[in-house]
Protein backbone atom coordinates (compact mmCIF):
# COMPACT_ATOMS: atom_id res chain seq x y z
CA UNK A 1 0.00 0.00 0.00
CA UNK A 2 1.29 3.11 -0.99
CA UNK A 3 2.14 6.03 1.52
CA UNK A 4 -0.92 8.41 0.23
CA UNK A 5 -3.31 5.41 0.27
CA UNK A 6 -2.49 5.04 4.03
CA UNK A 7 -2.63 8.71 4.67
CA UNK A 8 -6.34 9.16 3.39
CA UNK A 9 -7.64 5.40 5.63
CA UNK A 10 -5.85 7.83 8.58
CA UNK A 11 -7.81 10.25 7.67
CA UNK A 12 -11.29 8.57 7.17
CA UNK A 13 -10.60 6.64 10.52
CA UNK A 14 -10.37 9.95 12.05
CA UNK A 15 -12.99 11.17 10.69
CA UNK A 16 -15.50 7.99 11.36
CA UNK A 17 -14.41 7.79 14.87
CA UNK A 18 -15.37 11.83 15.79
CA UNK A 19 -18.66 11.14 13.79
CA UNK A 20 -19.37 8.55 16.27
CA UNK A 21 -18.39 10.26 18.87
CA UNK A 22 -20.64 13.36 18.14
CA UNK A 23 -23.36 10.93 18.32
CA UNK A 24 -22.70 9.56 21.83
CA UNK A 25 -21.85 13.32 23.16
CA UNK A 26 -24.85 14.86 24.51
CA UNK A 27 -26.23 18.21 22.56
CA UNK A 28 -24.76 20.97 23.99
CA UNK A 29 -26.98 24.36 22.87
CA UNK A 30 -26.83 27.84 23.82
CA UNK A 31 -27.73 28.92 27.63
CA UNK A 32 -27.23 26.65 30.89
CA UNK A 33 -30.38 24.63 30.81
CA UNK A 34 -30.34 20.64 31.25
CA UNK A 35 -32.82 18.14 31.04
CA UNK A 36 -34.83 17.38 34.37
CA UNK A 37 -33.12 14.78 36.62
CA UNK A 38 -35.06 11.86 36.94
CA UNK A 39 -35.68 12.67 40.67
CA UNK A 40 -37.56 15.84 39.84
CA UNK A 41 -40.88 15.39 39.30
CA UNK A 42 -43.38 12.57 40.21
CA UNK A 43 -44.12 12.23 37.12
CA UNK A 44 -40.80 10.64 36.02
CA UNK A 45 -41.33 8.01 38.98
CA UNK A 46 -44.99 7.03 37.74
CA UNK A 47 -46.66 7.35 34.57
CA UNK A 48 -49.44 10.42 35.45
CA UNK A 49 -50.61 10.78 31.97
CA UNK A 50 -54.14 10.18 33.13
CA UNK A 51 -54.53 11.51 36.30
CA UNK A 52 -54.86 15.07 38.53
CA UNK A 53 -53.48 15.62 41.60
CA UNK A 54 -55.13 17.07 44.61
CA UNK A 55 -52.92 18.94 47.67
CA UNK A 56 -53.84 19.74 51.10
CA UNK A 57 -52.38 23.60 50.31
CA UNK A 58 -54.74 26.46 49.22
CA UNK A 59 -57.46 28.38 50.09
CA UNK A 60 -60.66 27.26 52.43
CA UNK A 61 -62.75 25.22 50.53
CA UNK A 62 -60.59 25.45 47.46
CA UNK A 63 -57.42 23.08 47.69
CA UNK A 64 -54.93 22.86 45.00
CA UNK A 65 -55.70 21.28 41.80
CA UNK A 66 -53.02 19.93 38.90
CA UNK A 67 -53.72 18.71 35.63
CA UNK A 68 -51.76 17.19 32.94
CA UNK A 69 -49.71 18.85 31.22
CA UNK A 70 -48.86 21.32 34.05
CA UNK A 71 -48.71 17.52 35.64
CA UNK A 72 -45.93 16.49 33.87
CA UNK A 73 -43.52 19.11 35.27
CA UNK A 74 -45.37 19.61 39.00
CA UNK A 75 -43.93 19.19 42.58
CA UNK A 76 -45.21 20.27 45.75
CA UNK A 77 -42.52 19.41 48.63
CA UNK A 78 -43.30 17.93 51.14
CA UNK A 79 -46.80 17.16 50.16
CA UNK A 80 -46.15 15.67 46.84
CA UNK A 81 -42.79 15.02 45.52
CA UNK A 82 -40.05 12.26 44.92
CA UNK A 83 -38.68 10.53 47.77
CA UNK A 84 -35.57 11.52 49.21
CA UNK A 85 -34.54 7.85 47.84
CA UNK A 86 -35.78 8.55 44.55
CA UNK A 87 -37.54 5.46 44.55
CA UNK A 88 -41.40 6.45 44.72
CA UNK A 89 -43.76 9.30 44.94
CA UNK A 90 -44.72 10.88 48.38
CA UNK A 91 -47.96 12.00 49.07
CA UNK A 92 -48.18 13.57 52.58
CA UNK A 93 -51.64 15.61 53.94
CA UNK A 94 -51.46 17.35 57.22
CA UNK A 95 -54.26 17.37 60.06
CA UNK A 96 -54.88 21.26 59.50
CA UNK A 97 -54.98 21.01 55.57
CA UNK A 98 -57.17 22.85 53.21
CA UNK A 99 -60.20 20.20 52.37
CA UNK A 100 -62.50 19.41 49.27
CA UNK A 101 -66.15 21.04 49.85
CA UNK A 102 -67.29 17.68 50.60
CA UNK A 103 -65.04 16.37 53.04
CA UNK A 104 -63.35 16.82 56.57
CA UNK A 105 -60.26 15.98 55.87
CA UNK A 106 -57.25 16.58 53.61
CA UNK A 107 -55.54 14.87 50.78
CA UNK A 108 -52.63 14.81 48.74
CA UNK A 109 -54.24 12.02 46.27
CA UNK A 110 -54.29 11.35 42.73
CA UNK A 111 -57.99 11.46 40.51
CA UNK A 112 -58.01 9.32 37.50
CA UNK A 113 -58.73 11.03 34.04
CA UNK A 114 -58.85 10.34 30.56
CA UNK A 115 -57.68 11.31 27.08
CA UNK A 116 -54.71 12.45 27.93
CA UNK A 117 -55.51 14.34 31.49
CA UNK A 118 -57.95 16.59 29.90
CA UNK A 119 -61.31 14.50 31.17
CA UNK A 120 -62.59 13.16 34.20
CA UNK A 121 -62.36 9.28 34.44
CA UNK A 122 -65.99 7.89 34.62
CA UNK A 123 -66.76 3.86 34.12
CA UNK A 124 -69.71 1.32 34.94
CA UNK A 125 -68.95 -1.52 37.17
CA UNK A 126 -70.88 -3.88 34.85
CA UNK A 127 -68.90 -2.87 31.30
CA UNK A 128 -65.49 -3.83 30.61
CA UNK A 129 -63.20 -4.81 33.04
CA UNK A 130 -60.81 -1.98 35.30
CA UNK A 131 -58.27 -2.88 36.98
CA UNK A 132 -55.72 -0.99 39.36
CA UNK A 133 -52.23 -1.92 40.83
CA UNK A 134 -50.19 -0.10 43.39
CA UNK A 135 -47.36 -0.66 45.30
CA UNK A 136 -46.96 1.57 48.14
CA UNK A 137 -46.34 1.73 52.35
CA UNK A 138 -48.08 3.71 54.79
CA UNK A 139 -44.94 5.93 56.51
CA UNK A 140 -46.56 8.05 59.08
CA UNK A 141 -50.12 8.41 60.90
CA UNK A 142 -51.54 11.13 62.43
CA UNK A 143 -51.72 11.63 66.58
CA UNK A 144 -54.61 10.30 68.39
CA UNK A 145 -56.78 9.26 65.38
CA UNK A 146 -53.97 7.14 63.48
CA UNK A 147 -55.79 6.65 60.23
CA UNK A 148 -54.91 7.05 56.66
CA UNK A 149 -56.66 5.73 53.37
CA UNK A 150 -53.65 4.95 50.35
CA UNK A 151 -56.20 3.91 47.86
CA UNK A 152 -59.78 3.91 46.58
CA UNK A 153 -62.66 3.55 44.30
CA UNK A 154 -64.97 6.11 44.14
CA UNK A 155 -68.02 6.88 42.12
CA UNK A 156 -69.01 10.21 44.25
CA UNK A 157 -68.72 8.44 47.57
CA UNK A 158 -66.18 5.91 48.69
CA UNK A 159 -67.02 2.76 47.16
CA UNK A 160 -64.18 0.37 48.62
CA UNK A 161 -60.47 1.85 50.15
CA UNK A 162 -57.23 0.61 51.82
CA UNK A 163 -57.38 2.29 55.41
CA UNK A 164 -54.75 1.73 57.81
CA UNK A 165 -55.95 2.53 61.58
CA UNK A 166 -53.01 2.17 63.57
CA UNK A 167 -51.38 -0.93 62.85
CA UNK A 168 -54.93 -2.40 61.62
CA UNK A 169 -55.13 -2.44 57.18
CA UNK A 170 -58.51 -3.11 56.39
CA UNK A 171 -60.78 -2.72 52.68
CA UNK A 172 -63.79 -1.49 53.25
CA UNK A 173 -66.70 -1.42 51.71
CA UNK A 174 -69.33 1.90 51.45
CA UNK A 175 -70.18 3.08 54.89
CA UNK A 176 -68.38 -0.14 56.55
CA UNK A 177 -64.95 0.64 57.51
CA UNK A 178 -63.78 -2.67 58.60
CA UNK A 179 -65.48 -5.01 55.93
CA UNK A 180 -61.85 -6.86 55.69
CA UNK A 181 -59.40 -7.26 58.33
CA UNK A 182 -56.21 -7.62 56.06
CA UNK A 183 -53.60 -7.46 58.35
CA UNK A 184 -53.94 -6.54 62.54
CA UNK A 185 -49.84 -6.29 62.24
CA UNK A 186 -48.58 -3.89 59.63
CA UNK A 187 -45.68 -1.89 59.99
CA UNK A 188 -44.69 1.59 58.84
CA UNK A 189 -43.04 1.99 55.51
CA UNK A 190 -43.82 -2.12 54.83
CA UNK A 191 -44.64 -2.07 51.30
CA UNK A 192 -47.31 -3.51 50.01
CA UNK A 193 -49.02 -4.22 46.50
CA UNK A 194 -52.81 -3.88 46.55
CA UNK A 195 -55.40 -4.55 42.85
CA UNK A 196 -58.77 -3.88 42.31
CA UNK A 197 -60.04 -5.39 39.69
CA UNK A 198 -63.69 -4.39 38.71
CA UNK A 199 -65.67 -6.57 36.25
CA UNK A 200 -69.62 -7.94 35.78
CA UNK A 201 -70.92 -5.91 38.46
CA UNK A 202 -67.83 -7.02 41.38
CA UNK A 203 -65.01 -5.69 42.99
CA UNK A 204 -62.27 -7.86 44.09
CA UNK A 205 -59.95 -6.76 46.17
CA UNK A 206 -55.94 -8.79 46.41
CA UNK A 207 -53.31 -8.02 49.05
CA UNK A 208 -49.96 -9.05 48.07
CA UNK A 209 -51.60 -11.07 45.23
CA UNK A 210 -54.00 -12.58 47.19
CA UNK A 211 -57.41 -12.45 47.29
CA UNK A 212 -59.26 -10.82 50.31
CA UNK A 213 -62.88 -9.74 49.23
CA UNK A 214 -65.55 -9.81 46.00
CA UNK A 215 -67.89 -6.54 46.62
CA UNK A 216 -70.82 -6.39 44.33
CA UNK A 217 -71.32 -3.23 42.62
CA UNK A 218 -73.20 -2.61 40.15
CA UNK A 219 -73.22 1.50 39.93
CA UNK A 220 -71.36 3.47 37.26
CA UNK A 221 -69.51 6.79 37.34
CA UNK A 222 -66.73 5.00 38.94
CA UNK A 223 -62.85 6.19 38.94
CA UNK A 224 -59.91 5.42 41.15
CA UNK A 225 -58.00 7.06 43.24
CA UNK A 226 -54.20 6.69 44.79
CA UNK A 227 -52.49 8.74 47.27
CA UNK A 228 -52.52 9.41 51.24
CA UNK A 229 -56.10 10.53 52.36
CA UNK A 230 -55.44 11.65 55.91
CA UNK A 231 -58.16 11.01 58.14
CA UNK A 232 -57.81 13.10 61.22
CA UNK A 233 -58.24 16.94 61.33
CA UNK A 234 -57.62 19.67 64.10
CA UNK A 235 -60.85 18.60 65.77
CA UNK A 236 -59.89 15.41 66.53
CA UNK A 237 -55.72 15.10 66.80
CA UNK A 238 -53.33 17.18 68.47
CA UNK A 239 -51.12 19.13 67.59
CA UNK A 240 -53.04 21.75 65.13
CA UNK A 241 -50.31 21.73 63.15
CA UNK A 242 -47.98 20.64 59.66
CA UNK A 243 -45.80 18.84 61.69
CA UNK A 244 -49.12 16.38 62.39
CA UNK A 245 -49.63 14.47 59.15
CA UNK A 246 -50.43 11.15 57.43
CA UNK A 247 -48.01 10.37 54.36
CA UNK A 248 -47.86 7.49 52.04
CA UNK A 249 -45.12 6.66 48.86
CA UNK A 250 -46.23 4.48 46.21
CA UNK A 251 -43.90 3.13 44.38
CA UNK A 252 -45.36 1.35 41.15
CA UNK A 253 -49.34 2.89 39.73
CA UNK A 254 -50.71 1.27 36.70
CA UNK A 255 -54.47 1.03 35.67
CA UNK A 256 -55.89 -0.83 32.44
CA UNK A 257 -59.63 -0.63 31.13
CA UNK A 258 -60.65 -3.31 28.92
Amino acid sequence: MTRTRKRTLATTGVAALSALAALTLPLVTGGTATAAAPCDYPAQQLNLTNWKVTLPTGSSGSPTEVKQPALATFSSRPWFTVNSKCTGVQFRSAVNAVTTPNSSYGRAELREMTDNGTKNASWSATSGTHTMTLREAFNKLPNDKPHVVGAQIHDGDDVTVFRLEGTSLYITKGDNTHHKLVTSNYQLNTVFEGKFVVSGGQIKVYYNGVLQTTIAHTASGNYFKAGGYTQANCGNSSPCSSSNYGQVTIYKLQVTHS
